[in-house]
């Protein structure tokens, strides 16, 4: 079959040997970008996400005013606007990215001017009800299309509101957060699940006040943001497919340098653990109250265990599970996935992407409404792989492939640059044949 540049040919590795530095994180590379445009002053930022969805951010705070350098070695620097975004004669482009979309919803929730946000066509297939109710709450004019993108934002004076997060959603928090920073009064957002909190990091970072409580956030309206100078850890999210892949291979060795290890991020390092992998974390430290570190993965010589994923820690691991599933056959009794309905509306319906794809590799699998049984001591073969346009699908079933019999054909595999466009060259490079 001859490739296509929407192709990717993987074949079986033998181990996975050697050191990476990753590119930024995907989610505080968003926040800051987006911060930094509300913000009075020049913000500074090192390694921010090479990923296209972050690059929708940059150009979204163009629009609004922000002005938006490259400089050396990946230097962005943005000069923000003081509050004041500017009008925009055509709609703003949030691309393929859902946290731009929700995100600037409540960054532009209290401004004069009318805005509208569209995005690709996968992104205007997602839900967006969740972020306009909350905001629409608090005073702005918010009208979606079928309950999806696009989106109209008429922003205006905003009253604080104390608002329960019905479905786990970091992106809806951080939402409020940005819109109850511009409203009078103090916003507090309750959750059930403790979601990622970059955001409220990000907050104090650039120098607002947050209250943080067991199961709430709260912020005071009418503060004003500083520009700052940031280094961007290494995204998590994005190395979970290199320590799946080490995890594989038992004489494995995979070094990650300067890598985000946000407590409400690094749950993957502790199911890896439980599933029996080595794991350690060497010269820890914060910055921006991000914390930064060295991780160092080996296999187990036995092989990887089993476990199950529900609850809270399927919300925890959302991005992580089509991963998770994909290296679940070579596990010894499997991994088991529940309370992840939302991997459906993601930028595919991933529950039945990865059913679909295991099973082309010779697995068996059974699907769920809100997740999979993977069963364990199964052993795959090379098969063509469809990705759905969805980043995470192509990359969990590049992992996937290394450890299967002959070659596996990845049909858009172009997708990985949305958020990690220096995959396969680094998957290669780590790749022992």
């Amino acid at each position: 079959m001859l490739a296509t540049q929407t192709e990717r040919t993987i074949r079986p590795a033998r181990n996975i040997l050697g050191s990476l530095r990753l590119p930024g994180d995907k989610s505080i590379s968003h926040r800051y970008a987006l911060l930094s445009a509300l913000a009075s002053g020049t913000t500074k930022l090192t390694n921010f996400s090479t990923g296209a969805d972050c690059a929708s951010s940059l150009a979204c705070a163009e629009a609004l005013g922000a002005k938006v350098s490259s400089l050396e070695n990946g230097v962005i620097e943005i000069t923000g606007t003081g509050g004041q975004f500017q009008a925009s004669a055509v709609p703003l482009d949030c691309g393929n990215s859902g946290s731009t979309m929700r995100m600037l919803t409540g960054l532009l929730a209290a401004t004069p001017h009318a805005y509208t946000l569209v995005g690709d066509e996968s992104l205007s297939r997602r839900p967006m009800e969740r972020v306009r109710k909350p905001i629409s709450q608090m005073g702005a004019e918010i009208a979606l299309t079928d309950g999806h993108a696009p989106i109209t934002i008429r922003g205006g004076k905003l009253k604080a509101i104390d608002y329960a997060t019905p479905v786990p959603s970091a992106q809806v928090k951080t939402a409020v957060l940005f819109a109850g920073l511009q409203a009078e009064g103090t916003t507090t957002v309750r959750e059930t699940v403790r979601t990622r909190d970059h955001g409220e990091l990000a907050l104090r970072a650039f120098g607002a006040e947050l209250e943080r409580r067991t199961d709430s956030v709260s912020i005071k309206g009418g503060q004003s943001l500083q520009g700052i100078e940031a280094v961007v850890p290494g995204d998590i999210s994005s190395a979970a497919f290199f320590l799946c892949a080490a995890a594989l291979f038992p004489g494995s060795n995979l070094v990650l340098d300067a890598l985000g290890l946000n407590p409400t991020r690094a749950t993957l390092l502790d199911v890896l653990t439980a599933l029996g992998a080595h794991i350690g974390v060497l010269n820890l430290e914060e910055k921006h109250g991000e914390l930064i570190g060295t991780v160092q993965v080996n296999a187990p010589a036995q092989g990887l265990t089993g476990t199950t994923i529900s609850g809270g820690l399927a919300a925890q691991l959302i991005d992580e599970l089509p991963v998770l599933a994909a290296i679940a056959p070579y596990t010894q009794n499997g991994i088991r996935i529940r309370d992840a309905k939302e991997l459906r509306v993601k930028e595919s319906d991933r529950i039945a992407l990865v059913a679909r794809n295991l099973r082309a590799m010779g697995a068996e699998v059974e699907e769920f409404e809100d997740g999979l049984d993977v069963p364990g001591g199964q052993q795959l073969h090379g098969a063509e792989i469809h990705s759905g346009g969805d980043h995470r699908i192509a990359m969990a079933f590049s992992v996937a492939a290394l450890r299967a019999e002959g070659e596996t054909l990845i049909q858009g595999a172009e997708s990985a640059a949305i958020s990690f466009p220096e995959f396969y060259d680094l998957l290669e490079q780590i790749a022992e044949r």
